[in-house]
């Protein structure tokens, strides 16, 4: 089982501000020298978080390998085929959501889509769809070629508490797409309190986990930070 590190909510403080810390690309080093196994980047069209700069330093920079999460922005497939990252994940988006909602809609051919993957594939990059875990989307994954699926395991997030129905049915999803050959990764609203659960599915790679583990990072750091400042000031305080 593979971790990777969704860096995009350390973007995200950043942005708050305009400024230059925190850093992702600083936050993804931390990340890799702490075990992950990945590093995950979403480069959103409306640039809500992550930024071009920080995709192309962190092409530059990660150790491990690094998976960027994109739509089908001509633009941004231009990019992440130059810096050839070792992974794209093709994600849905709606300018209006928070977050990613749901996974792609492949109930009907998307000619763009199969450009993208046909584009992306060329460039050498690895290619995984992000999508729901139903057996007709990981059928027609399949059919466009691809090696790899991610889950989306919003609904297991938030249900899980309310028994195992969606974990029964990321476990069957997870076993139809790796009997059709696809490798399996999982993520999307996945915590402290639920991933083991998930983690535990057999057929499932990988898992990219971000939110969770960048807002455990703000609470389990604060008394070193704080701590670190209260000494410089102090140390400023006794200069002549």
């Amino acid at each position: 089982m593979r971790l990777y590190i969704n860096v995009d909510h350390v973007a995200t403080v950043r942005q708050a501000r305009r400024t230059d810390e925190p850093d992702p690309v600083e936050a993804a080093r931390l990340c890799e020298a702490a075990g992950a196994h990945g590093i995950t980047a979403h480069l959103r069209e409306d640039r809500r978080h992550v930024q071009d700069d920080d995709i192309i330093r962190l092409s530059r920079t990660v150790k491990t390998v690094l998976n960027v999460e994109l739509a089908l922005a001509p633009e941004i497939v231009d990019l992440t085929c130059r810096l050839k990252p070792y992974q794209a994940t093709f994600v849905p988006e709606r300018r209006e959501e928070v977050t990613t909602e749901g996974g792609l809609d492949l109930s009907r051919k998307d000619e763009r889509l199969v450009r993208a993957i046909a584009q992306v594939k060329d460039a050498g990059v690895h290619v995984s769809l992000f999508i729901d875990p139903t057996a007709a989307s990981i059928r027609a994954a399949a059919e466009l070629g691809v090696p790899a699926v991610e889950l989306h395991t919003g609904r297991y997030a938030h249900t899980w508490r309310e028994g195992g129905e969606a974990l029964e049915h990321l476990h069957s999803a997870a076993s139809f797409a790796k009997q059709l050959g696809l490798h399996v990764h999982a993520g999307h609203g996945l915590t402290y309190l639920n991933v083991e659960p998930v983690a535990a599915i057999e057929e499932i790679e990988e898992l990219n986990i971000g939110h969770s583990i960048v807002s455990r990072a703000v609470m389990t750091g604060m008394v070193e930070a704080v701590s670190e400042m209260g000494r410089l000031i102090a140390t400023a305080r006794r200069l002549p």
